[in-house]
């Protein structure tokens, strides 16, 4: 059987893992894209930091003419982190018949936030027999090993989770998002506004495919799929953080002043028909110096279970997991389908083509 063939597109901070891992799991990238002029024209090895590998980055205007000439079997995408900002490139792969994955938190979930173009991407999906996915660190530290408790619980009444990250690891979209750099007033205005809206204004906006969600409304939708229940009301607030000094942002290109914010706390709530009430918060931010990553989970009822990660190193096990999961992709039913529908996400020990039906 031969070697999985992979696309990376986009070259970014998260590629230098999943093209390496790719390799390292026995499968191939067979092609690179991008939209950055820097890096066009690069041997993709010399941005994995390792001995060329006979593979240049291609301009993303020549995405299509790629795909159709190296044929991959499946295409991962990390890039953005809302669907509407995706919607080429998964649109493509679903035209073109090609498996996709993406890092797009919005994609683990976005029937519950962009359902018009979800539904878009599914149906082309389905009529050109191919698998459209989102996944990433959420897939198992957000969603199987809160499933996993669950299993192991008689009786749930609420499952609470918590969890943090450095949206320095990420790039400049993913900080943005939540508001890094802004002054309160400027977040209360562009992100916490949403909140005060009616839900009538809210499903609005979400049919028209505006919304732009926290991490973890799409993460609850995730969960309540996975453990079959009925959500009837889901509602957010996001919540500036700040910090007592002036704080260095790379990403971001500037220092985020004291008492500006450098992200922000989203709590998600969900409500299910079933009675068990989902919270969960996503904390993403431009640490300080004294601050690291965390993952906290509850699940609540008969009995009790905490699960704690401390220091989780969140941009490689991502990437660990897109690789991880390209095999489940490949076996997957066309469509865009979320992964709490695939297979139980595996340690892959063996070459990655080992793993196809």
């Amino acid at each position: 059987m031969e070697k999985i063939k992979v696309v990376q597109y986009g070259t970014g901070k998260m590629s230098v893992y999943t093209m390496r891992y790719v390799y390292e799991k026995g499968g191939e990238i067979v092609g690179a894209l991008d939209i950055n002029p820097a890096v066009i024209g690069k041997d993709i090895g010399e941005i994995m930091g390792s001995e060329p590998k006979g593979v240049t980055v291609t301009s993303v205007e020549n995405a299509e003419e790629l795909l159709k000439t190296v044929k991959p079997d499946v295409v991962i995408v990390t890039t953005m982190s809302l669907l509407s900002d995706l919607e080429n490139p998964l649109m493509l792969c679903a035209r073109l018949g090609i498996n996709a994955i993406t890092t797009c938190e919005e994609a683990f979930y976005s029937y519950n936030s962009n359902p018009v173009l979800s539904n878009k991407i599914n149906e082309l999906a389905l009529a050109n027999n191919c698998t459209i996915t989102g996944s990433g660190y959420q897939d198992i530290y957000w969603g199987e090993l809160i499933s996993a408790i669950a299993a192991s619980t008689h009786k749930i009444t609420k499952i609470k989770g918590s969890s943090s990250y450095n949206v320095e690891d990420y790039g400049i979209a993913l900080a943005e998002a939540h508001g890094a750099g802004l002054t309160l007033n400027e977040f209360d205005e562009k992100i916490a506004s949403v909140d005060r809206m009616s839900k009538e204004e809210l499903n609005n906006l979400i049919n028209s495919g505006t919304y732009s969600p926290s991490y973890m409304w799409n993460v609850n939708g995730w969960l309540a799929g996975k453990l079959g229940l009925t959500v009837t009301n889901q509602s957010q607030k996001c919540v500036p953080t700040t910090y007592p000094e002036d704080i260095e942002s790379t990403t971001l290109g500037m220092t985020v002043k004291a008492g500006d914010a450098t992200g922000m706390s989203a709590i998600v709530t969900t409500e299910t028909a079933e009675g068990i009430i989902i919270e969960s918060e996503c904390i993403g931010k431009v640490y300080g110096p004294d601050e690291f990553d965390k993952n906290e989970w509850t699940v609540m009822g008969e009995p009790d279970t905490t699960i704690t990660v401390n220091r989780p190193a969140t941009v490689e096990l991502t990437c660990a997991t897109i690789v991880n999961r390209l095999p489940d992709v490949i076996n997957a039913k066309p469509g865009f389908i979320p992964t709490h529908e695939m297979d139980e996400l595996l340690y892959r020990n063996k070459p990655l083509h080992e793993y196809l039906k």
